[in-house]
């Protein structure tokens, strides 16, 4: 008679459901685990990338309230330049009309200065800073004199030209006289500044 344990088998098919259950357990809640980690990680990256957005954005306000600070600061310095550049000229223009009131008695207190002896002023005409001055002398060289005093002035710019000069013969006794005409260019920055002595050639016989 043949005895045949069931029990045995029915035993040995449990355990292997069992394990099988088992294992499809742990594989469930591994995968939750993984699951629930890669929740977490991509909601912490999502906070973390907010943040980023909001304090950049913080940033950017600031930088922009930052600007227009420095904007109104830029108007305001450029203002304070106009400002400033504009009283400079006021001032430029005060000091040169004070200048050019004292300009005729300086030209023709330097004209005077500068007169050899034997060397008479018939004329002095002023156009601008352009000065004209005609008159006599006894010769060439009181003639050279004269425009060399007049060009080591602070006053008058070289060259000092000369524009024509003439013999007149003189029908007495007395020498020949020498016709000139001079032509130069006074410089209102002289009159502020000490002008240096003038040659000793120019003391002498002075006239208009």
């Amino acid at each position: 008679m043949i005895r045949i344990n069931l029990v045995a088998g029915e035993r040995r098919a449990a355990k292997a459901a069992g394990r099988s259950f088992e294992i499809g357990q742990k594989m469930t809640v591994a995968g939750s685990l993984i699951l629930l980690v890669t929740v977490l990680l991509l909601g912490w990256r999502y906070w973390a990338v907010n943040q980023h957005e909001v304090q950049l954005t913080r940033d950017i306000a600031a930088a922009r309230r930052e600007e227009s600070r420095l904007g109104e600061v830029l108007k305001q310095v450029a203002a304070f330049d106009a400002q400033g550049a504009q009283l400079q000229e006021r001032v430029a223009l005060i000091d040169e009309l004070r200048k050019g009131q004292n300009a005729p008695v300086h030209m023709i207190d330097q004209i005077s200065r500068a007169l050899p002896e034997m060397t008479w002023l018939t004329s002095v005409r002023q156009e601008g800073y352009n000065v004209t001055v005609e008159g006599r002398c006894t010769s060439l060289t009181a003639l050279s004199d004269f425009v060399s005093n007049l060009e080591s002035t602070r006053y008058f710019s070289r060259p000092v030209e000369i524009v024509s000069s003439a013999v007149m013969s003189n029908q007495k006794d007395g020498p020949d006289l020498i016709e000139f005409t001079i032509k130069g260019t006074f410089q209102m920055s002289g009159i502020d500044q000490t002008a240096p002595a003038v040659s000793t050639k120019r003391r002498g016989a002075k006239g208009g």
